[in-house]
């Protein structure tokens, strides 16, 4: 791995289809951006999701990395869902053989959980033990890791659980923080290096994302268009999304609703002739108000 695909990898789960995940998050769970009882106005509720899902998708990011960066190593990455007798789906964070032992990682970014939560990680943890366990026996190798080595709120907790089930299981399981994984699969220089290309991707990123999609509205269009009939139906109906100022803290001069218009004019069915009859009437109470 090098450092644009390391980029690319970040770029496209962080900010690909954005624009079109924050109005699905909008139609879908609208109380959570409208309502009087809120301390924030419509732009800054919007830029505070924003924010959080940048957090989230930067551990989807971390585990396609860590991913490429074990095929890199020579590993065998294998499916990451499996299932218990009953039939139930799980997902594993990381699963890869190196054609002698059997590898599956739990990779979470920090280490800052409350006390539910950790106990809810060791849970998750064994109950994907227990059912891998039975496919390798002693040829298991698991691994609790988290990321960023500077949060170790929980970390005498689980490395007591940790040996609780390694006694128990009679395998050999791990924690680790940061580097130590690289360590222990004795390549350490590649921590050095994702520690100088997170630092270098940093800088080119702006102070804070940008919520006007009229700043670049063909762009926009094109990122927005393919959103859900459905999602579309749900935005253009909800008065409190017009009227709070939610929809005007996003597109706050209309150029990107009114391309958007003509597009749903030019689609020849009828959701679209009632979308198009009912984004009109939105945009002109927008350019009233």
């Amino acid at each position: 791995m090098n450092y644009e695909e390391f980029c690319s990898i970040l770029n496209k789960h962080i900010f690909d289809d954005e624009k079109k995940e924050l109005l699905r998050r909008i139609a879908e769970k609208p109380e959570r951006f409208i309502g009087l009882f809120r301390p924030t106005k419509p732009g800054a509720k919007i830029l505070q999701h924003l924010l959080q899902s940048h957090e989230i998708r930067m551990g989807d990011a971390l585990e396609e990395i860590i991913r490429k960066i074990l095929e890199w190593f020579g590993f065998i990455n294998l499916s990451k869902n499996i299932r218990n007798e009953r039939g139930d789906l799980f997902s594993l964070d990381q699963y890869f053989t190196d054609n002698i032992k059997y590898y599956f990682i739990e990779q979470k970014v920090r280490d800052d959980h409350d006390s539910s939560k950790k106990r809810g990680q060791i849970s998750n943890f064994e109950i994907k033990l227990e059912i891998l366990y039975k496919f390798h026996g002693s040829m298991l190798v698991g691994i609790m890791y988290f990321i960023d080595p500077d949060l170790t709120k929980n970390r005498n907790y689980y490395f007591q659980e940790i040996e609780r089930l390694k006694n128990f299981y009679g395998v050999e399981l791990y924690l680790f923080y940061g580097k130590e994984l690289f360590e222990y699969l004795k390549k350490p220089e590649i921590w050095d290096n994702i520690i100088l290309w997170l630092k270098e991707w940093k800088e080119s990123l702006p102070e804070l994302p940008e919520i006007n999609f009229d700043e670049t509205p063909e762009r926009s269009f094109h990122e927005i268009k393919d959103l859900e009939l459905r999602n579309w139906r749900k935005i253009l109906e909800n008065e409190k999304l017009w009227k709070e100022g939610v929809i005007k803290a996003i597109f706050p001069n209309g150029t990107t609703l009114e391309i958007l218009l003509e597009f749903f004019k030019n689609q020849n069915t009828t959701p679209f002739k009632k979308l198009a009859e009912k984004l009109e009437e939105r945009i002109n109470y927008l350019k009233k108000g």
